[in-house]
Parts: C-alpha cells; sequence; structure tokens
C-alpha cells in the first residue's frame, strides 16, 4: 500500500527551498555528500519530526512538533537532510544534516511501502535513547504535525537503534513503549569495593 504522506507547510518547504538555492549555505552545510554533490538538489519525502521527550512518565506517550525533515534527492538517492523549525516569525530554514539516518530513512519508507495496510509516515525521535524512529500512524487523515502515537500505531527504529532494539522492523507502540521504559528504567548503584 502507498504511504500517504502529510502535506508540509507552504512556508517550511519554501525555507528549504530558499536555502538549497543559497550557495553559501550549501557550501558551509556540514553534510559532506551534500557540498560535492555535481547536479540538482531538491526536496523531497516532508516528514513531521515528533519529539517524545519523556519515555519514562507513565501512560501514553506525550509528543510534540519539533520541526519538518525533508530528504534531500540527488539524483537516484537521498544526499543528505534538511530541517525547518517554527520560530516566532514562522516556519525557517534550521540546518543540513547526513550521517546514518539519511539512508535508514529512505530504506525505512521504502520497506512501508511494502505494508499492507497504508499508512501516515512520520519520524519520531527519542533523545534519551539517542534513537529515531518512522513513526507509521493509522489514520490517514490526520494533521501530520498533531497527534500522538497511538497503540496500534508501527514504529521502525532507524539504524543505529539502541542496543536490543532491532533496526528496521516495525513494532506496535503497544510492545515496543514497555522495552523502551525499561531501557531508561533506573540503573542500579554500584557497589563500593571492601
Amino acid at each position: 500500500m502507498p504511504l500517504h504522506v502529510p502535506p508540509s507547510p507552504a512556508p517550511a518547504l519554501r525555507s528549504i527551498l530558499s536555502a538549497l538555492g543559497s550557495p553559501t549555505a550549501v557550501r558551509e552545510a556540514p553534510a559532506a555528500a551534500l557540498r560535492t554533490h555535481q547536479g540538482p538538489l531538491s526536496p523531497d519525502h516532508p516528514l513531521p519530526v515528533h519529539v517524545w521527550d519523556d519515555v519514562s512518565q507513565a501512560g501514553p506517550p506525550r509528543t510534540r512538533l519539533a520541526g519538518w525533515r525533508f530528504l534531500i534527492r540527488g539524483g537516484e538517492r537521498a544526499v543528505a537532510a534538511a530541517e525547518a523549525r517554527l520560530t516566532a516569525d514562522g516556519w525557517t530554514f534550521s540546518h543540513f544534516c547526513d550521517g546514518p539516518y539519511v539512508a535508514a530513512t529512505e530504506r525505512a519508507l521504502q520497506q512501508a511501502e511494502s505494508l499492507t495496510a497504508p499508512y501516515q509516515p512520520r519520524l519520531l525521535s527519542v533523545p534519551e535513547l539517542y534513537m529515531l524512529t518512522l513513526w507509521l500512524h493509522h489514520d490517514l487523515t490526520a494533521d501530520g504535525a498533531e497527534g500522538m502515537p497511538a497503540a496500534g500505531d508501527l514504529l521502525v527504529p532507524l539504524a543505529p537503534a539502541p542496543p536490543g532494539i532491532a533496526s528496521y522492523l516495525p513494532q506496535r507502540v503497544a510492545d515496543l513503549l514497555p522495552r523502551l521504559t525499561l531501557r531508561l528504567g533506573p540503573t542500579p548503584l554500584l557497589r563500593e569495593p571492601a
């Protein structure tokens, strides 16, 4: 089933296009593949980025929208990502980035296209675990900038995932949540040597 990518805010897309059109912004980007790419670059697959601030809290997960991430396509593949953030003045370009999550996002999106049920893709960041997941939301008509993960939604951990969490394995939120909470449980105190 095809993914139903939510529309990004038009000002967020414009800010990314402006940054891509700026030789200075591209030349000074920390993303080496972006700086060295020959040929046209275009934003693709806009995904809202939600942050799951406190995995260890009781009850359903609470998230907040942190921005919109666009894969930056150079030819047949994504060479970087660009993020737009909401400020007091509206949507603005935040930064370019590269690294393993660019290719991991592209791979997870391709994998999600082969699922039998349709989903709305989003990104869910779990800063406490240094973890990023592709969040496959079941409500195709939902505003991509709002909402909380539902028990039946799928999370696809992107590589690199924390130890003990399998990358690219789609898991229901209800199944993965207890494992994430356990990873953040209290660390046993070490005894002082006698």
